[in-house]
C-alpha cells in the first residue's frame, strides 16, 4: 500500500482587511490601509508584536514587506509572549547589512545564522521585497526575493511550539508595510 501526503493549499492568514485573526502586544500602531497590514511606532518607542490566533508547527509562509523609515521589524515563528517579552525565533528584517532573513532567537542564544555579506545586497531598500520562510521539524530555510538566505537545522528550534507574529523593534520612527501573507502548512 502506498500513503500520498497531502499538503493543504496556501491560505491567507492576513484578510487585507482588518486585523481579526491577530492579537496586539505592546502599545505601537498596527492598521490596516489600502489592504496593506502596516506596522508603525508609537509614543512609548517600545517593541510591539502582532501574533496570529493560531498557533503554527510545520509551514511554507510568503508575504512581501517594504521598509519604510528605520524599518527594523521581524516574522517570529513557533513563538509565545508574556506583555511584549517574546519567546522564539525571528527571521529578521531590516536595513541592509543588518542580516534580513537571518535567525535570531529572542532571549536566548541570540544570532543563531545570518546571511552571507554578498547576499545582504539581495533586499531592495525602500521597495516590496517578496519573503520565504520554511520551517519543518528541525529545519528553517529562508529566502528573500527568491534568493535563498539562510538554512539551519537545530534541535531546540524542532521542539518549539507557538504563534507567528510580526515584530517592530523599539527606538521610534519605524515604519513597516506588509502584504500577500500566506501560509501553507506542511
Amino acid at each position: 500500500m502506498v500513503t500520498v501526503a497531502v499538503y493543504s493549499q496556501q491560505t491567507k492568514i492576513f484578510n487585507g482587511k482588518d486585523l481579526s485573526g491577530w492579537t496586539i502586544h505592546g502599545t505601537e500602531k498596527w492598521y490596516v490601509d489600502n489592504g496593506e497590514l502596516i506596522c508603525e511606532s508609537g509614543p512609548d518607542k517600545e517593541y510591539g508584536y502582532l501574533s496570529t490566533d493560531k498557533n503554527y508547527k510545520n509551514f511554507i509562509l510568503t508575504l512581501q514587506f517594504k521598509q519604510e523609515a528605520n524599518g527594523n521589524s521581524g516574522v517570529f515563528f513557533r513563538s509565545s509572549i508574556e506583555g511584549t517579552k517574546i519567546n522564539g525565533w525571528q527571521v529578521e528584517v531590516a536595513p541592509q547589512n543588518l542580516f534580513t532573513g537571518g535567525i535570531y532567537e529572542s532571549y536566548g542564544r541570540e544570532w543563531l545564522v545570518k546571511p552571507k555579506p554578498e547576499d545582504e545586497k539581495i533586499l531592495k531598500p525602500g521597495e516590496w521585497n517578496k519573503m520565504k520562510i520554511k520551517v519543518q521539524g528541525d529545519e528553517v530555510t529562508t529566502w528573500l526575493n527568491g534568493h535563498q538566505m539562510v538554512y539551519i537545522k537545530d534541535e531546540k528550534i524542532g521542539q518549539g511550539e507557538g504563534f507567528i507574529a510580526l515584530q517592530i523593534h523599539s527606538g521610534g520612527g519605524i515604519k513597516v508595510r506588509w502584504k500577500d501573507l500566506k501560509i501553507k502548512e506542511l
